[in-house]
């Protein structure tokens, strides 16, 4: 997990870099394709899945080292073609995973989070979950444990196979030529996330588009069809932890709700949306039937809350390098803790975003819980060690949180519209 943080300390400025280089060459075109908020809640999701993923908390059904070591007929020698046969599996299994994913109800709840924007750019690549809690990719993996492929070239190449994926979440880039036969693209995935009818469920695949076009899933990108961005059941919140586990508590009132013993079973494993009859009759579920007259979320938000859901965002980032520097030195009972008080932190300020008046008693509380634990241990999980007055201006950072989470929930009257990434 060290290492892995280690990569993400580098990997975490360069994404949101790129962001950065799209919203303004977005203000450079004058074709805005970023909303702030929902921008915010973009990265602040992308900062609880890394921060989730370093920590380790998946429960592993079975390792690919274990189905190596037992399933494995043959090893291959030569080191290209190891490499070479170890990232096609990896982007076979990740159709694989990607289209179980999309068509059964129990596993949409882990991928919902990545398509809940309304906006599609290079901040929705990093809509990722934390609710992928059961470990079952290595059963995607038997093709390369057959194959006898290292698991120490699994653990390099699959980081860089999902890197690879962030690219083409953009839509400043057009058709690709030669290249829309080979590759996933801009144009294929702007597919993937649309909502339109002619689009739902296709462009499965993450590096090549190969995968689709063998197996029927493949769209190309219609001129008269423009995509349309979202779920069909809106999220209509900022906050991603929220949205993490939105369709999971569906589907556990729905088998809480339905008479039907079978049904109570078998709505895990339907396809994605479907509900017990005798639910949907009597507990109707808003869906978007018009896909290009529905109104996007977007609560009234003025620019002192943008200006100030952007701090939160900026400092949350700050904070979690700051962990995967010191990742080793803190211990892992104090990265529990650290995580938690980021996770906390992204729940309460997408709260606030979201103009929710309970969001003031998260704030207060983790505000206070902040300064308490700097007051009791006289810094803040080693950060004076690094910079004389660290403890100081975190605590200064919490201050500011409370008295935020309370101006904007008491104090704060007048809306303004103007969005500042636009």
């Amino acid at each position: 997990m060290e290492s892995y943080a280690t990569a993400l300390l580098y990997a975490t400025p360069f994404f949101i870099g790129l962001v950065l280089v799209e919203i303004l060459y977005g203000r450079f075109v004058k074709d805005q394709k970023h909303n702030l908020m929902d921008t915010v809640s973009s990265l602040s999701s992308g900062l609880t899945n890394v921060v989730k993923d370093s920590l380790g908390l998946v429960l592993i059904l079975i390792s690919y080292p274990f189905l190596l070591e037992h399933l494995a007929l043959i090893e291959i020698k030569a080191t290209w073609l190891v490499w070479v046969v170890a990232f096609i599996a990896l982007d076979f299994a990740g159709y694989w995973n990607h289209r179980l994913s999309h068509h059964i109800n129990f596993f949409w709840n882990q991928h919902v989070i990545h398509h809940s924007s309304e906006e599609f750019n290079l901040a929705c690549a990093l809509r990722q979950p934390i609710s992928n809690l059961l470990g079952y990719y290595a059963l995607l993996l038997i093709p390369a444990a057959l194959l006898g492929v290292p698991n120490q070239v699994i653990a390099i190449l699959a980081p860089i196979h999902l890197f690879a994926q962030f690219w083409y979440h953009t839509q400043h880039i057009g058709k690709m030529g030669v290249l829309e036969y080979v590759i996933v693209t801009p144009s294929q995935h702007r597919v993937h996330h649309a909502i339109n009818k002619e689009y739902i469920d296709k462009n499965l695949g993450q590096i090549f588009c190969v995968w689709d076009r063998m197996f029927g899933t493949f769209q190309e990108e219609l001129d008269e069809v423009p995509p349309q961005y979202g779920v069909l059941k809106p999220a209509n919140t900022w906050n991603p932890i929220i949205i993490n586990f939105q369709h999971l508590w569906r589907l556990i009132q729905d088998a809480w709700r339905t008479k039907s013993y079978w049904d109570k079973l078998r709505i895990w494993f339907m396809p994605t949306g479907w509900r017990p009859q005798d639910v949907k009759e009597r507990y109707p579920v808003t869906i978007i039937e018009n896909v290009y007259s529905f109104r996007k979320y977007q609560p009234e938000t003025s620019s002192s809350l943008k200006a100030y859901a952007l701090f939160q965002l900026m400092v949350t980032t700050f904070l979690m390098l700051f962990m995967f520097y010191n990742y080793s030195e803190i211990g892992f009972d104090g990265l529990l803790l650290f995580g938690a008080f980021i996770f906390v932190g992204i729940y309460g300020y997408t709260t606030l975003m979201d103009r929710k008046n309970y969001a003031v008693w998260i704030e207060v509380i983790r505000g206070l819980g902040g300064m308490a634990l700097i007051y009791f241990t006289n810094d803040w999980f080693g950060i004076n060690e690094h910079f004389s007055i660290g403890s100081y201006m975190v605590a200064l950072y919490f201050l500011v949180t409370i008295f935020g989470g309370i101006y904007f929930t008491y104090f704060e009257k007048s809306f303004a519209t103007p969005d500042l990434a636009s």
